[in-house]
């Protein structure tokens, strides 16, 4: 900072560039001992380092301890409220907030503990190891080329090729559930890092629901969005998925609540779509079956049997359950003539019932004009 005498050089009073280490040995030559320096210094470092996450992560797990903790005497106190008063509920509450009560304590010691190591962090000298950092935490080469857009068409014949040849390998990456073996099984197998595997990880996931394999469906399920996961990165940076998997597992593994959050609703909602889907497909599988059930009955003149019984009068089904010919005909005759044609009419259509042969009725016909000849 510029000043009226001068300028002001107290921000670098701190910075320690010295090799005078508190690690010594003269019995060794100038070189190693610098090396020996460094090396120590290093190991301060990282010992420094590895203490202030252990802190963090302490803080973390007493909070989410915490808040279950809170969460359960909520419940407790409300049935209390309720009237649901015993005594195992009375020594269970005792203990739920005398545990509250500790997780606090021992929260506001991991705070304080950790307030005290940021000002120790602060009061630390620079050194040439953390006088500086990296202007850029990663470096991205592997672009992405621009490709012609696929037809439908292509797109069709290129999943099925590429899934009959892997359809092996992808179904066992469905079966991982370690997030270290996902990463190495895609490390031995990179070519699985694209569309088509997701997409066949979606038709096994429906297939599996279809069966009533639930465990399955949501477990493939999982490496679903995994897989999705990865091509969404890949698509943001503009880059070959196979070349950015490993950044993926990295960030899942140390992965932030709202990260998780993200992942988890995106994972409920795909098991929610194949759920609706699976039974979708259930119940149109089950109309086309009903269906060719229904072509199968149908009778000479188109009709279902099954429909016509169900629309006849019940003296009618009576008379068809029994197989009683003379049932059938006074059941006929007690309705009216046009009721009890279109009944018969529809009967004969669906194969409920049988007529006599044309020539039985042309004979019956011959029979009857003779008898009206003789008597004129």
């Amino acid at each position: 900072m510029s000043t009226g005498t001068g300028i002001d050089y107290s921000a670098w009073d701190h910075v320690y560039v010295s090799d005078d280490e508190d690690v010594t040995s003269p019995y060794v030559d100038t070189p190693s001992l610098y090396r020996m320096r460094h090396r120590a210094r290093l190991e301060r470092m990282v010992e420094f380092q590895q203490r202030g996450e252990d802190l963090e992560n302490n803080i973390s797990e007493c909070k989410r301890l915490l808040e279950a903790a809170q969460g359960r005497l909520k419940e407790l106190e409300d049935g209390e409220k309720e009237g649901e008063e015993d005594e195992e509920g009375q020594a269970e509450l005792k203990n739920v907030q005398a545990e509250v009560k500790k997780l606090k304590k021992d929260e506001k010691s991991f705070q304080k503990m950790f307030e005290e190591y940021q000002r120790e962090k602060k009061r630390l000298p620079w050194d040439v190891d953390n006088i500086s950092k990296d202007g850029f935490s990663k470096s991205v080469l592997n672009i992405k080329p621009l490709t012609k857009e696929e037809t439908e068409k292509e797109k069709v014949e290129k999943h099925k090729t590429f899934v009959e040849k892997y359809a092996k390998e992808i179904k066992h990456f469905g079966m991982l559930r370690r997030w270290d073996d996902s990463q190495k099984y895609l490390l031995d197998n990179p070519h699985l890092v694209c569309e088509e595997t997701a997409n066949c990880l979606a038709v096994i996931c429906m297939d599996f629901e279809i069966d009533e394999k639930h465990a399955l469906m949501e477990q493939v399920a999982h490496q679903t969005i995994v897989m999705q996961f990865i091509l969404d990165l890949a698509r943001t940076l503009k880059v070959d998925a196979r070349g950015c998997f490993r950044e993926f597992f990295s960030k899942i593994k140390t992965a932030d609540k709202p990260y998780q959050d993200a992942f988890d609703q995106e994972l409920d909602m795909l098991k929610e779509r194949i759920r609706r889907c699976a039974r979708a497909r259930m119940e149109n599988t089950m109309k086309e079956l009903e269906e060719e059930e229904r072509q199968k009955r149908l009778g000479p003149g188109g009709l279902d049997p099954v429909e016509v019984y169900e629309s006849l009068p019940k003296e009618v089904q009576k008379s068809f359950d029994e197989k009683n010919i003379h049932l059938l005909q006074e059941a006929m005759s007690r309705l009216d003539f046009e009721e009890g044609k279109y009944h018969l009419r529809r009967c004969i259509d669906s194969g409920l019932w049988v007529p006599e042969s044309r020539e039985g009725d042309d004979e019956e016909e011959d029979e009857e004009e003779d008898d009206e000849e003789e008597d004129s």
